[in-house]
């Protein structure tokens, strides 16, 4: 430790104004010198952030709810977050007569919050290093596929050694493909409702048009609360319940924000490439995110225009439509800054740099055959890239496609996984792949409902034709064999009758139904002679057969890929932060402003002046009249004096990513100043690498949200339990 500590506080002292770029883990936040971060403006020892004996600390009051972020905000369990993290929940709600995506909600008592069928809030308890555990059971003369199933196995063991503590959900989290596994503890609380969203012209202002911009006036905010059992420990929905008390929680700062504060970005960011090689990066570039952007856009365009006019399909698809134009824009994002920061030319320098290195250190040496044979596997898998792309959109029970992207079509998903399950119940439980085990089969099934209420019959069939039309392009030698075998006779023209054919004459889509299914083996699957089904039942035979290949290649990296990152690490000779896994990171940051190019110079805040000047009456700038009432006289008391006005939103040089959204921001004292919810379209390749000119996340301003809870929504009982005083009414004259 006291290694790392010095070649960080070297590091910081030739940079004392910029932020420690990466996603640092709880653990290594005690390794980081305690007088740097005094002097950047942590008031707060490291020790109340992270207490290593305990294996916790102030910083698990940020929790992991629905792929987002979130933070506890109050001893009787509040949570912020973002209003596209909750959209799921309001769009369970909503219906044509009762619009809650349009409306928002605002439950003044606590009988009238509103349940989720499937949302989670995972509270972490402690993180254990079991490095050494796991690696022991990898027997000398191994294989890598033999070496690969030991580690499983281990991994298994001991999230079931775990797991026998009452009330505890156990995970090993695996950094940078096997260089440190972290036993993580925590506790799923299953009693999530909703407390207050705004409407959507307010939590969504701007859409798409200002999606990863700057400047921005978004009110992306939420606010959940957690529940348990009268004695404080996990349970289902029940009447019995009690708001959750949480340990830990962040209260709301009084202070105000300014140019140059520090602040402290806490969350779960799901997936960087930082650890790539220049021709993995290369692939991201010229394929991954080039077919993502062609086929989300076919997507959105036919979910789109199938639900037009229809409310109530309108309501189905909005969820999936919102996910998929976000990872739609990113891609192009994405495309754009790997191009202008010249990443893939820049990373292979740096690769032949360590190369370098490595070859005059015989320590590091094996890191050259591991270069090679992480480029020999990229060569491997480019040989069936487009056919294991479309494959790879359908995810297999709660699994999730990358990234975050709803599964589509809804049919397929919910066949495929119906024939993985059954033929995953014949295994032993502890053969059997993740999500379908039987501790497993509640979430399982509450995926299935979750997204049943994504389903629209005209949108799906859509869906479903467009892919299948795009796997029976396939060149030859990258055929889908579940595809040919039920659609390489049909012709074009009938195509889509055939498909409506199969959607008209399949129980696959009744939701009561499919539960019974779930409880049948695969014979008596295929006995019901169900065309569709029968397609689901071929395309998860080609989907096995794909991890099993994808099984082989993730068993090569996970020995070639630590190899390279210990001699990237050596030959930085400082700290580097692992890949992005969806476990809980710290980043630290200023607020800060940036220039996107020559002669243009962005501040780091907006305000209600800019929301209003933006207004236009037209979606996505349509907004709400009592907001604009509100605002023509906003009052003094959340008015930010440097600014003049409310602030809305601002900019901080924190190392953000998907999965960041809904993180707290937090100042020195560990108070919320701001709720995360974005990065600036110059920064959407920063999953690639950390730019201090360009690295910018948006967030929203607290005291906006308190200020239309106040000033709009009359929410006074609602600041009240956020320990927030209102501002007192100007006497009537």
């Amino acid at each position: 430790m006291k290694t790392l500590t010095f070649a960080i506080a070297a590091l910081l002292a030739a940079t004392p104004a910029l932020a420690l770029d990466g996603k640092w883990t709880p653990e290594q936040v005690l390794e980081i010198d305690p007088a740097w971060l005094k002097e950047q403006g942590l008031e707060l020892p490291p020790s109340a952030l992270w207490d290593a004996a305990r294996g916790t600390g102030l910083l698990v009051g940020t929790v992991n709810l629905a792929g987002c972020s979130g933070a506890f905000v109050s001893a009787t369990g509040l949570i912020v977050t973002n209003h596209h993290c909750l959209f799921p929940l309001l769009q369970e709600h909503s219906t044509p007569a009762r619009d809650l995506i349009r409306d928002g909600f605002l439950a003044r008592k606590l009988s009238e919050e509103l349940s989720g069928t499937t949302i989670r809030v995972d509270i972490p308890r402690r993180f254990t290093d079991v490095s050494e555990r796991v690696l022991a059971s990898v027997p000398a003369d191994a294989d890598p596929l033999q070496r690969l199933a030991a580690i499983d196995v281990r991994q298994k063991e001991l999230v079931a050694e775990c797991q026998k503590q009452p009330d505890t959900k156990c995970k090993v989290a695996v950094y940078d493909e096997g260089l440190k596994y972290t036993l993580i503890e925590s506790t799923e609380l299953r009693d999530v409702r909703l407390v207050y969203a705004p409407p959507r012209a307010i939590g969504e202002y701007g859409g798409e048009i200002d999606n990863w911009m700057w400047p921005r006036h978004t009110g992306d905010f939420a606010i959940a609360r957690a529940w348990a059992a009268a004695d404080g420990k996990p349970a289902d929905r029940s009447a019995d319940n009690r708001p959750y008390q949480p340990e830990f929680y962040f209260p709301i700062a009084r202070d105000s924000l300014a140019v140059g504060d520090f602040v402290m970005l806490l969350g779960y960011p799901g997936i960087t490439w930082r650890a790539l090689i220049a021709e993995e990066m290369k692939e991201r570039r010229e394929r991954f995110f080039v077919r993502r952007e062609d086929v989300f856009g076919e997507w959105i365009a036919h979910l789109e225009q199938a639900s037009a006019g229809d409310a109530a399909g309108e309501i189905a698809v909005a969820a999936n439509v919102k996910g998929i134009n976000n990872r739609y824009k990113n891609a192009q994002g994405q495309i754009a800054g790997l191009d202008r920061g010249r990443i893939v030319a820049r990373q292979m320098a740096a690769d032949d740099a360590v190369a370098a290195f490595a070859a005059e250190h015989d320590e590091h040496a094996d890191a050259l055959t591991a270069r090679r044979t992480l480029r020999q596997l990229l060569a491997e898998r480019e040989r069936s890239w487009e056919r294991d792309f479309l494959l790879n959109l359908i995810p297999m029970g709660i699994e999730s496609v990358p990234g975050g992207i709803p599964p589509l079509p809804k049919s397929l998903y919910f066949g495929a996984t119906l024939a993985h399950h059954a033929r995953e119940q014949a295994k032993a439980d502890t053969e059997r792949a993740a999500g379908f085990t039987s501790a497993e089969l509640p979430q399982l099934r509450d995926r299935m409902r979750r997204e049943q209420q994504n389903y629209f019959p005209a949108a799906d069939r859509r869906v479903f034709a467009a892919l299948v039309r795009r796997a029976l392009a396939l060149p030859k030698d990258q055929r889908i064999a579940a595809v040919d075998a039920h659609f390489g006779q049909i012709d074009s023209n009938d195509l889509d009758a055939a498909i409506a054919r199969m959607y008209a004459a399949t129980p696959l889509l009744d939701a009561d139904a499919r539960e019974q299914m779930l409880a049948e083996d695969l014979p008596s699957l295929q006995a019901r002679k169900d065309p569709l089904l029968d397609f689901a039942i071929d395309w998860d035979e080609d989907l096995r057969a794909l991890r099993q290949r994808e099984r082989d290649w993730a068993s090569r990296s996970a020995i070639a890929r630590p190899i390279w990152r210990r001699a990237v690490q050596a030959h930085a000779g400082k700290p580097i932060a692992p890949d992005a896994n969806s476990t809980l990171r710290v980043s630290f940051a200023h607020v800060q402003g940036y220039a996107p190019r020559d002669g243009v110079q962005y501040t780091p805040f907006t305000t209600l002046a800019g929301l209003l000047e933006k207004h236009t009456g037209a979606e996505p700038f349509a907004l709400p009249e009592a907001l604009r009432t509100a605002a023509r006289e906003p009052g003094t008391h959340w008015i930010e004096p440097a600014l003049g006005d409310v602030p809305v939103n601002f900019l901080a040089d924190g190392d953000s990513s998907g999965g960041n959204s809904g993180s707290p921001v937090v100042n020195g004292k560990g108070e919320l100043v701001g709720i995360n919810f974005d990065r600036v379209w110059e920064n959407v390749a920063g999953d690639f690498g950390f730019n201090p000119a360009l690295s910018r996340n948006i967030s929203v301003d607290v005291r906006y949200l308190l200020w239309l809870l106040q000033r709009v929504e009359r929410a006074d009982e609602l600041l009240q339990e956020l320990g927030v005083e209102a501002e007192p009414e100007a006497p009537k004259p």
